[in-house]
């Protein structure tokens, strides 16, 4: 798993859902792929816990985000997640939102290193599955230079081996979960330290990342990079992921031959009761800045949640957008 970690796409609530996960594998066969943020109570709890489990097999190497904060909780939904044949579990430490710091869950817990080792203790202790973290480097008031090396420290103790560092603070109080993805400053350079101070463990960087440049920087100092928004919003991106960060000699499938591929899928999911937006809502970057994008977007958004609506959609769609005239612009650029 550490050489998929060396480019992942993040957790992304409402966005990293399995019929993304899907898309994104047909762009990347060697990226490791995270699930939406997975809460204990919705597995443990849930009317319907597998549905909140489920993945298809096409999507390895794939990682369940857990969020919890109670060690017996999270030890059985590590035992279930292994059940299931995920690859990596991971535990959030670094989601803001007001929502989940009331249930002891997210960014809060960089306030409580010794509950975070307790809890990675639990889970490892429940599973061979390996167990990470991703955290934020510090939150409100704290000074991360002194509390990040403290944190990584202590949950290490207990285990843990791979961290994901968000490269910014998260203020749980002033700044909505929309303003902590961009008003704190990034502090790379804090993420690179704490490589080079704890060289034993594994340590990927996170926060506002969205060249390849970019990302060769930061993988001159960190053993891996995770990209967001930039790989969701504008996900042909991954398509040069497996040349570009992993070194293979392999082809760059085209825009149209990964949608294309999508077809089957979407007849698979619509012969389960699926509507076809809620698949077709993560295509829509995919001709993001080519001539003609624009009509491939409205022609989705007002005609596929259409009743009765399948795959046709994406096909008329497609015919909008030539990709002869998308090579052109390439070329002419």
């Amino acid at each position: 798993m550490s050489r998929h970690r060396r480019f992942s796409v993040a957790p992304m609530m409402d966005w990293t859902d399995q019929h993304y996960r899907y898309f994104a594998r047909l762009l990347s066969k060697e990226a490791l792929l995270y699930t939406e943020m997975v809460t204990t109570g919705a597995i443990l709890f849930g009317k319907d816990p597998d549905r909140f489990l489920a993945y298809n097999q096409e999507e390895h190497p794939v990682a369940l985000q857990l969020g919890g904060s109670n060690p017996g909780d999270l030890a059985k939904c590590s035992a279930k997640a292994t059940e299931f044949g995920y690859d990596e579990i991971n535990l959030n430490v670094g989601c803001p939102s007001d929502r989940v710091q009331n249930n002891m869950i997210g960014a809060c817990l960089m306030g409580h290193a010794d509950l975070v080792a307790e809890c990675v203790s639990a889970m490892q202790s429940a599973t061979d599955t390996e167990i990470t973290v991703k955290c934020r480097i510090g939150i409100d008031e704290q000074d991360p230079e002194e509390t990040l090396p403290q944190f990584i420290e202590t949950v290490a103790k207990a285990g843990c081996k791979s961290f994901t560092l968000h490269a910014r603070k998260a203020w749980l109080e002033g700044l909505s979960p929309k303003q902590n993805r961009d008003v704190p400053p990034l502090d790379y350079d804090l993420v690179y330290r704490m490589k080079q101070a704890y060289p034993e463990l594994e340590i990927m960087i996170n926060g506002g990342i969205t060249t390849f440049d970019q990302m060769a920087t930061h993988l001159e100092h960190t053993d891996g990079v995770m990209v967001g928004r930039e790989a969701y919003q504008n996900p042909y991106l991954l398509a040069e992921v497996d040349r570009k960060i992993f070194g293979l000699d392999t082809p760059v499938i085209s825009r149209h031959d990964v949608l294309v591929k999508m077809l089957p899928y979407i007849e698979q999911q619509r012969s389960k009761g699926t509507y076809l937006g809620h698949i077709t809502r993560h295509l829509l970057g995919i001709f993001q800045g080519c001539p003609g994008g624009r009509k491939f977007r409205r022609h989705i958004s007002e005609n596929a949640y259409k009743e009765g609506a399948g795959p046709e959609v994406l096909e008329q769609a497609m015919a909008l957008v030539s990709e002869q005239a998308i090579q052109d612009a390439a070329f002419s650029e």
